[in-house]
């Protein structure tokens, strides 16, 4: 795998070339239906190859790049490599037996993104958490677990986290928190504190921006819910909204759901306190749960 694909991971790498495939049939006058033809397929499945939903057999993208009259052979080559790359399969895959399903395209796209802004209510965003906090995480709601599991459920955790401290262009994360989210026991005070100093610890780095929307202001823009934006390096790709709930997740790229959200993370950014003043929040949280 080349450089760019192993930072942009096999989902993201999807989409682009996905991208490109819809772009050239449109350019050439040719329908879905027909393209489905070329390939020994279908309307549906050129439908999903153009979204990056499906992985990409080599065969059939040569085929439709010969169908698009594709004549730039050094093009051709590298979309090519582009279908192969996109095939390989994300770091997270050897965790497949911990994973839901619909959680693997978020993966790939957090691992892409050059720019991730969330909003939380409930838990600590989750590049942030602690294997403690995550531990405790893991269990709520799901009765006994076995302990290997929850280890390998920390350990997916902790490994994605690694996005924030990669060497080449480590994701900034801009996160707006709930004030109940810090003062939540969640995995009792002990782990609770050591998350409190651990994000103490985040506001420290130079790609991290934590801020606390307070009890006391009220209200706010934010009445759906958490939800997380994601951008990208690549201009092939769209910022993505990402929503997540108990079985499934959603994934937004139109563009009057990105100006909706994003104009709502606005208003949450300038509604909390700056981020400045996160640090001295926190301290004040920390004190309450002193033994």
């Amino acid at each position: 795998m080349t450089e760019s694909g192993a930072q942009s991971g096999p989902t993201a790498l999807r989409i682009i070339l996905g991208a490109h495939l819809r772009r050239m049939r449109e350019a050439a006058g040719i329908s879905r239906s027909d393209a489905g033809w070329e390939i020994r397929s279908s309307e549906s499945k050129v439908s999903r190859m153009e979204l990056g939903r499906v992985g990409f057999k080599e065969r059939d993208v040569a085929d439709l790049l010969k169908l698009y009259g594709m004549d730039d052979a050094e093009e051709h080559d590298r979309l090519l490599a582009l279908a192969k790359e996109a095939n390989n399969p994300g770091w997270w895959h050897r965790f497949g037996d911990v994973l839901p399903s619909w959680f693997h395209s978020y993966l790939g796209l957090e691992a892409a993104a050059q720019l991730i802004r969330t909003y939380e209510l409930q838990f600590i965003p989750g590049l942030l958490q602690t294997p403690e906090y995550v531990r405790a995480v893991v269990q709520l709601g799901r009765g006994l677990i076995p302990a290997e599991e929850v280890e390998r459920r920390v350990a997916l955790r902790v490994s994605r986290q690694e996005v924030l401290t990669r060497p080449l262009n480590p994701v900034r994360l801009w996160a707006v928190v709930d004030e109940s989210v810090l003062r939540r026991p969640i995995g009792g005070r002990k782990a609770m504190r050591m998350q409190l100093e651990h994000l103490l610890e985040a506001t420290e780095m130079g790609n991290v921006t934590l801020q606390v929307m307070p009890f006391e202001s009220g209200g706010h823009a934010a009445t759906g819910g958490a939800y997380s934006i994601l951008r990208f390096p690549e201009q092939d790709l769209p910022d993505i909204v990402y929503i997540e709930h108990l079985t499934s997740a959603l994934y937004l790229d139109k563009l009057d759901d990105l100006d909706q959200y994003t104009a709502t993370m606005e208003a949450l950014c300038v509604a909390a306190p700056p981020p400045n003043k996160t640090p001295d929040h926190i301290h004040r949280i920390l004190k309450d749960f002193d033994d």
